[in-house]
């Protein structure tokens, strides 16, 4: 067991070198924090199951390269494939936020054909788009990204609701919904800063 510490340590270093991260950074994209990673890299504990599952989904390998000491030379270069598995991870974002504005795109069209041009809000289509445009970058981001961009995300997700909102009932004068944001933004802020150490 000892053996197996000091592999799964030495290949967790050398994969995570390979991509040029911190340990700060691997452990943000585990949601653990930059001192678990460092003792998992010490060999003073070893990552559970479904942690190691997400690094090899990281760094492109098979869990089999994570357990084993000698690797052979097409192993090697395994962690260019994840280069190519960023590359389609954002392009399948892209494409589902992509989808959702031309979603939008046909609603404005048919709905300005239908009233004949006699409906004047018709554009609110596209400001409505935006809270949703947030969700699906965040359920992407949340699965494949950095946990630090989440709390941009939803810092739009949140502003853009109160924008659509306000302007909905922009008849009303509500611009006082903005105040909601603020205590808003002050807890995102500060979710974002909290550290997760789950060693």
């Amino acid at each position: 067991m000892e053996d197996l510490k000091y592999i799964i340590a030495k290949n967790i270093v050398d994969l995570r070198k390979s991509m040029n991260l911190t340990q700060a950074e691997l452990g943000e994209k585990l949601n653990y924090s930059d001192k678990a990673v460092s003792k998992w890299e010490r060999a003073e504990s070893i990552p559970d199951v479904f942690t190691l599952k997400e690094i090899v989904d990281i760094f492109g390998v098979t869990m089999d390269y994570l357990l084993e000491s000698e690797h052979k030379e097409s192993e090697k270069n395994c962690p260019t494939i994840s280069k190519q598995k960023k590359r389609n991870r954002l392009i399948i974002t892209l494409l589902s936020t992509s989808l959702i504005f031309l979603i939008a795109t046909f609603t404005f069209v048919f709905l300005g054909l239908y009233f004949n041009k006699s409906h004047q809000n018709l554009w609110m289509i596209y400001i409505y788009t935006i809270p949703l445009v947030c969700i699906v970058l965040l359920v992407f981001n949340s699965i494949w990204g950095k946990r630090k961009l989440n709390f941009l995300i939803i810092s739009l997700l949140v502003w853009s609701i109160l924008l659509c909102v306000y302007l909905s009932f922009i008849s009303y004068d509500i611009w006082l919904i903005f105040t909601i944001g603020v205590p808003a933004q002050i807890i995102i802020f500060l979710w974002g800063k909290m550290k997760l150490d789950f060693n």
